[in-house]
């Protein structure tokens, strides 16, 4: 284009170049020569040719293509990769106008042919822990009055509904930790030993028994990397007592050393789902005794008195974390379905681990 461009000002001043000779040079004779006449018109024409020239033989410049809102990135896309476009043409994108969008409505997802049974497991692809479905409904949480072991946070007991979820058929083992640490999604941890054990974290001897000296958001890290999250207060005790409000998970006989491990009487952790008689009704283990669980929520003492009665996910906010199940070193109250422990999120201790739920 700049070379057409040149050659339209070179006729243009061969051009006025002609005239001004005719014009304003005093010693040529008033009138036109026939030679200035012929060759005015000649570089007239020339002119005009290579003005409208361009426009007869060569496209434009830019081309317009007219595409859909809804394809808008979709076709700049495949121009963008087309090897074939000419290098020197301008892509211009134009929307066609059309109303405002509307979301477009997507088929519905397909609903499973059945829904699962009751303690249906399923076993994850991250760390191998089996998982127990746990049905959506009703059940009982906290304590009633004539429990007298209750405490004041406790009260009063309430019904709650529950979606359906899924969650850890045990503790999280030491092994399923260490491949979130290798993963370099979980920290080490500060402490290997247990009360007991001087090589516990790192013995293979104990890869099976829960990880412990965990805080709230160790405990968060790992069910993040495991693609699954820590259980609400909610979900853990309805896993552990059932939709009857047991006062156990095994129901409301009292514990023994056959059901858990708890009040000393190993002096400390054992290997998780060692007690299958002190499974829960849905067949989760290891919801009393062995070590404290931490769960999602944040503490409130007074918070069962106005929580929703709907899928509770706890206070917005608040200044300590909640443990639940109780521990090996725990006397008998403390393994209670109900029993919350008030402690601060970054509490790590060799009886403190947790679950997880999705």
């Amino acid at each position: 284009m700049a070379i057409f461009y040149l050659i339209l000002g070179v006729l243009a001043a061969t051009l006025l170049g002609v005239l001004s000779d005719w014009l304003v040079k005093p010693h040529l004779p008033e009138k036109p020569t026939q030679r200035h006449i012929v060759t005015a018109i000649v570089v007239c024409i020339v002119l005009i040719v290579f003005a409208v020239l361009p426009y007869l033989i060569t496209p434009s410049s830019s081309t317009e293509v007219a595409v859909s809102p809804t394809k808008l990135s979709l076709t700049a896309l495949f121009i963008s990769t087309n090897i074939f476009a000419p290098t020197n043409t301008a892509i211009v994108l134009i929307a066609t106008p059309t109303r405002s969008p509307i979301p477009p409505t997507l088929p519905p997802t397909p609903l499973p042919s059945s829904t699962p049974a009751v303690s249906s497991t399923q076993v994850s692809t991250k760390d191998g822990m089996v998982l127990i479905y746990i049905p959506a409904g009703d059940f009982l949480m906290g304590s009633t009055d004539s429990d007298k072991e209750a405490n004041s946070d406790e009260k009063p007991q309430h019904k709650v509904f529950l979606d359906a979820f899924w969650i850890d058929k045990t503790e999280v083992t030491n092994a399923m930790y260490a491949l979130c640490v290798k993963a370099g999604a979980c920290q080490a941890l500060i402490e290997t030993k247990s009360f007991a054990r001087s090589s516990y974290y790192t013995s293979t001897q104990f890869k099976d028994f829960p990880v412990i000296y965990t805080s709230w958001e160790d405990a968060g890290k790992y069910c993040k990397w495991a693609e699954r999250r820590l259980p609400t207060e909610a979900e853990w005790e309805k896993a552990a007592r059932g939709a009857e409000g047991k006062l156990y998970p095994w129901g409301d006989t009292s514990p023994s050393p056959s059901l858990l491990n708890f009040n000393k009487n190993v002096g400390d952790t054992t290997q998780v789902g060692k007690y299958p008689d002190g499974a829960s009704t849905y067949g989760v283990l290891d919801m009393a005794g062995n070590v404290w669980e931490w769960v999602a929520d944040w503490y409130d003492e007074k918070y069962y008195s106005k929580s929703p009665n709907r899928n509770p996910d706890g206070p917005a906010s608040g200044g300590f974390g909640i443990l639940r199940g109780g521990a090996w070193v725990t006397e008998v109250n403390y393994v209670r379905a109900a029993q919350r422990l008030k402690v601060a999120f970054d509490f790590r201790d060799s009886i403190v681990g947790f679950r997880c739920a999705r």
